[in-house]
C-alpha cells in the first residue's frame, strides 16, 4: 500500500454542504497514510488552493490532517463531513451509523443518514461551546461597513467557540447582509487582542423562503475573505441561536442558507438544544463526490 502511495497519492474532491452539485463549499481528500511530510502537506494544500484540504494519513484510525494553503488547523467542519463521506464511501464497507474521526482539536462524531444503502446526509457533533466576550455595535458597523442601525441590538454580538473561536453578529435585514464588507483597519484592531479571528453574519430574511437564516462568514485572517460554507461556525452559531434564544426558545432545527452572494449557493442543516447550561450541537448536509485522481 504505501509503496504504491510513494509513488502516486488518490485524492477525492467533494463539494459539502451543497445544496446541488457543484455548489457548497469544495474540498481535497488526500490518501497520505502517514507518509508525507508536514511541508508537503501544507505545499500540497496550497496547490489545491481550496478554503481547506485534508490528509487521512491512516485509514485504519480514521486519522485526519486539516490544511489552508497557509497553515494546519486543529478543527473545520466541512473538511471533517467531507472526509468522512469519504471513508465510508470507498473504504467501509458496512452501513454504518457513526464513526469518529481524529484530528488535533480531539475525537470528532459524525452520523450518516441513508436512503436505502445511499448517504443522504452527513451530521457532526460539536464540543461543547464556549462564550467569550461581546462588542459594541458601533464598533462592528465599522468593521463590516455597514450602519450601526443594520445591527439587530435585540441580541448582543459575542464570541463563540464550539473548536474555532467566530464573532456572531445579528443583523436585521438580508440588505444589510449583501452589503457587508470586512474594513482592514477596524477588523485589524477587532482581533489584535482576542482569540477570535473569524466573522460570521446573519439575518433572519432568506432568498430561498424554505430557508430560516442567511449567513456570510468572514475569515480574511486566514487568507479566506468569504467562505461559501463553514461547519465550524455554524456550530458557534448553533450555539448563540439556543444561548440567546433567537427563535424564543433554547432549542432550533433550522435550515441555514450560506454562500449565496459569491454564486456557491449552501445548505446547512442545525439542531441544537440546552438544557441545564448543558448543548448539545449537530450540523449537517449533503455531500457530493465531484472527482477522484491522483497526486503524482
Amino acid at each position: 500500500m504505501k509503496e504504491i502511495l510513494a509513488n502516486e497519492l488518490t485524492f477525492y474532491i467533494v463539494d459539502v454542504f451543497a445544496e446541488y452539485k457543484y455548489e457548497g463549499n469544495q474540498l481535497a481528500v488526500v490518501i497520505s497514510e502517514d507518509i508525507l511530510s508536514d511541508t508537503m502537506m501544507q505545499k500540497i494544500a496550497k496547490e489545491m488552493n481550496y478554503s481547506e484540504t485534508t490528509f487521512i494519513t491512516s485509514i485504519e484510525n480514521y486519522d485526519v490532517r486539516i490544511f489552508t494553503p497557509t497553515t494546519e488547523l486543529s478543527f473545520a467542519g466541512h473538511p471533517i463531513l467531507g472526509t468522512a463521506y469519504i471513508l465510508k464511501k470507498f473504504f467501509i464497507k458496512e452501513k454504518v451509523k457513526t464513526i469518529s474521526l481524529n484530528v488535533k482539536l480531539g475525537s470528532i462524531a459524525v452520523l450518516f443518514k441513508y436512503k436505502g444503502d445511499i448517504i443522504n446526509e452527513v451530521w457532526m457533533e460539536h464540543k461543547s461551546p464556549t462564550f467569550h466576550g461581546f462588542f459594541a455595535p458601533e464598533f462592528l458597523a465599522e468593521v463590516l461597513g455597514i450602519k450601526d442601525e443594520d445591527i439587530d441590538t435585540r441580541f448582543n454580538i459575542q464570541e463563540v467557540s464550539t473548536g474555532v473561536p467566530t464573532i456572531i453578529v445579528p443583523l436585521k435585514t438580508l440588505d444589510a447582509v449583501k452589503r457587508a464588507k470586512i474594513n482592514t483597519e477596524p477588523y485589524e484592531r477587532l482581533i489584535q487582542n482576542i482569540e477570535a479571528k473569524t466573522i460570521l453574519i446573519f439575518c433572519p430574511e432568506t432568498y430561498n423562503k424554505n430557508n430560516d437564516l442567511n449567513v456570510r462568514f468572514f475569515a480574511d485572517y486566514y487568507g479566506v475573505p468569504e467562505d461559501p460554507a463553514t461547519g465550524s461556525a455554524a456550530g458557534c452559531l448553533a450555539a448563540y441561536l439556543v444561548r440567546h434564544e433567537y427563535f424564543g426558545k433554547p432549542s432550533i432545527d433550522i435550515k441555514v442558507e450560506q454562500g449565496y452572494e459569491i454564486g456557491r449557493n449552501s445548505l446547512l442543516l442545525l439542531r441544537a438544544d440546552k438544557k441545564e447550561n448543558k448543548f448539545y450541537i449537530m450540523v449537517g448536509g449533503n455531500v457530493y463526490l465531484i472527482a477522484k485522481g491522483s497526486l503524482l
